[in-house]
């Protein structure tokens, strides 16, 4: 590997672990509303909690038009187009923004006008509160207004003020849904509504913070340019709607599948199962964060192939380390929710490696937004839906969430192997297919070994014959790539000190 790209993938580096570091703090106070709730609140009643949050973000993807990855290359391209690149960057901005503000403000007025209607086709949980769908709405219309602003932070790559931002709105959350439960107003009839409540006071603050970030450049869209952004968007907004499906429907699927009136309960032990997981969610996020304007900048096509497949080879090991990280030491991890929702903790490594392939998806779909070919996100994720459709009818009634996670699972085997098939075709890239496969071979040998060997142990002893497992695991992938562990650490914490 040449040494300009060495720089540029030690700077991705930097920039995924200041993330990362800052990312998992917020995240972890976040965090802390899920043993607060799955303690608080029954298992149907957190049932209704998950089904809602897994409706905000593809309610996000729907409004957001897939803008964030235009605006990184459109912003690009102003910078390639030369002149006066300022100017071409702001009226960017601009139009993104003005776009998705529109889109977003014009969904909450509809929303409050059929609110009545929306909650009849959510369910009975619903009918008796409508103004939970109007709430919900207004979340989602702050937070699509604050997706281009923060998307220019990441841009100009002011890190820091980007994850400051986002610690103040979790901050507020996570205060003001502690503060309400400590007050009572959980156990008011609005019951669960002062959840979406604190959620939608510390989004609408985090905007108004925003603002001064903007440099007083109002959303104001043009015609020509937009014209150009959806062309290019248009099917990354297809791929996402059917991304985020793919990614959410499961929780639908086991709400209206599940036989009985068991399905919002099972839906609130798969939704605590899923937060149980958040290590693996919050390394994927911390990456995309950096990664995606970093090779959607300005890169020589065999310098990004380079570059693209040794930041594969890496996620790969550092998902394999995390994996076993967390379903080593499951027993410790599952007391993070209340005891009646551990019943289904035997699905947490299934749900693991979902989320490792989510993130090799994500990898390999940098080539065609680069050669702005996002045609193929659309038929990758069509791919992934059908099979979360036809599997899930087939599972869910049978297995109830234990079938949801399964059906994931394939899905998402199903677009890494097609999305692969498509990249090695049009757009090959050198990836390191053994060392990636040493990694996933590792990965299982260490799993196994702790799930079938030694089982006679006490919990005790199986607990640390875990822990040595992990540390062997951690040693081996510093001292295959070599990683200087003690230089990376220095450069972060002079990031942070500067």
């Amino acid at each position: 590997m040449g040494a300009q790209n060495e720089k540029m993938l030690e700077k991705l580096a930097k920039q995924t672990a200041i993330y990362g570091i800052s990312t998992i703090v917020v995240r972890f106070l976040n965090y802390l509303l899920t043993p607060y709730y799955t303690r608080i609140f029954t298992q149907g009643e957190y049932g209704v909690i998950t089904d809602i949050y897994a409706l905000i973000p593809f309610a996000l993807v729907i409004l957001s038009m897939g803008m964030e990855s235009s605006y990184f290359r459109f912003t690009t391209r102003a910078e390639e187009e030369g002149g006066d690149v300022a100017m071409g960057k702001r009226k960017v901005f601009a139009t993104t923004w003005g776009i998705t503000s529109l889109a977003a403000t014009l969904f909450f007025g509809l929303v409050w006008l059929l609110d009545g209607s929306i909650s009849q086709a959510m369910g009975e949980a619903y009918v008796a509160h409508p103004e939970y769908v109007v709430i919900v709405a207004a979340i989602v219309m702050v937070d699509v207004w604050s997706i281009i602003p923060f998307s220019r932070l990441r841009e100009q790559g002011k890190a820091m003020r980007f994850v400051l931002l986002k610690a103040m709105s979790v901050l507020l959350n996570v205060g003001l849904a502690i503060g309400f439960g400590v007050v009572g107003l959980y156990d008011t009839t609005f019951g669960i509504g002062w959840v979406l409540i604190a959620n939608l006071a510390a989004s609408l603050l985090t905007f108004l913070a925003l603002l001064p970030t903007t440099n007083r450049t109002l959303p104001r869209i043009d015609d020509v340019l937009l014209r150009k952004i959806f062309v290019y968007s248009l099917p990354l907004l297809i791929s996402g709607i059917a991304g985020t499906a793919n990614e959410f429907i499961d929780r639908q699927m086991i709400k209206y599948l599940t036989p009985g009136d068991e399905a919002m309960a099972d839906l609130g032990i798969y939704g605590a199962i899923v937060k149980i997981a958040v290590v693996m969610t919050l390394f994927t996020q911390m990456y995309r964060l950096a990664a995606e304007p970093f090779f959607l900048s300005s890169f020589k096509k065999e310098d990004f192939k380079e570059a693209n497949a040794a930041t594969m080879k890496y996620f790969v090991m550092a998902s394999m380390v995390i994996f076993l990280g967390i379903v080593l030491f499951r027993d410790v991890f599952a007391l993070i929710v209340g005891r009646d929702f551990r019943e289904g903790i035997d699905i947490l490594p299934v749900v693991l490696a979902s989320n490792v392939l989510a993130g090799i998806w994500f990898n390999l779909s940098f080539w065609y937004k680069r050669e702005e070919k996002t045609k193929y996100a659309a038929y990758i994720t069509f791919l992934g839906l059908a099979v979360t459709l036809g599997l899930s009818f087939l599972l869910v009634p049978k297995m109830g969430y234990r079938g949801a996670a399964w059906v994931r699972l394939i899905a998402e085997a199903a677009m890494v192997v097609w999305s692969y098939t498509l990249c090695r075709k049009h757009y090959p890239i050198p990836y390191d297919l053994k060392r990636i496969g040493e990694y996933f071979a590792a990965a299982a040998v260490v799993y196994c070994a702790s799930e079938y060997a030694f089982v006679g142990l006490s919990p005790k002893l199986h607990m640390t014959f875990n822990a040595l497992l992990f540390i062997a695991a951690i040693a081996y992938a510093v001292w295959r790539e070599k990683i200087d562990i003690k230089g990376l650490t220095k450069a972060v914490i002079g990031k942070f000190i500067r």
